[in-house]
């Protein structure tokens, strides 16, 4: 399947949201349960480093990066989202993501990244560990998705090239 890797714009906010939807609608990717506006992601979200896979003008799935904390010792830390259209899945577009996403983390001098996956998602388990993120351990009952207790593995990558 052909595509690019671009940076996200606001235009493509229709289709970006239909994917989030997608996931949110899998209970396995998320404890959002509502789409933000378009405003409010780029408010949560770390500038450059929202990104998509395009082929024409369909989008295939996108992948940002968010702070952890507002704190500064913390600015080098920050959480991953990776989502690809159910069609697409399998098709190599989520690998692609995270490693573009890895590259522009780098650039500008992320050395942490992370993510929260439930334990059930072993699929984006595995893109991450391909992608140099090991497990840290599990997050017992951290939070309820329409009234049941969830874990979440947490996972993170360290940069070998951010001091």
């Amino acid at each position: 399947m052909d595509f690019e890797i671009e940076e996200m714009k606001s235009s493509d906010w229709d289709q970006v949201s239909l994917i989030y939807k997608m996931g949110i609608e899998t209970d396995n990717a998320t404890f959002e349960k509502s789409i933000p506006s378009w405003d409010s992601w780029v408010l949560n979200h770390l500038p450059g480093c929202n990104i998509v896979a395009r082929s024409g003008n369909k989008i295939l799935g996108w992948a940002a990066l968010s702070p952890t904390s507002k704190r500064k010792v913390y600015s080098g830390v920050m959480e991953v989202s990776v989502y690809v259209s159910e069609e697409c899945w399998g098709k190599g577009i989520g690998l692609a993501l995270l490693k573009k996403l890895i590259d522009l983390s780098e650039e500008k001098g992320i050395w942490t990244l992370q993510a929260g996956i439930f334990p059930e998602n072993e699929v984006s388990i595995n893109l991450h560990k391909k992608c140099g993120f090991r497990i840290v351990g599990t997050r017992e009952r951290i939070g309820k998705r329409d009234g049941i207790w969830r874990d979440v593995v947490l996972m993170e990558r360290r940069s070998k090239i951010v001091d």
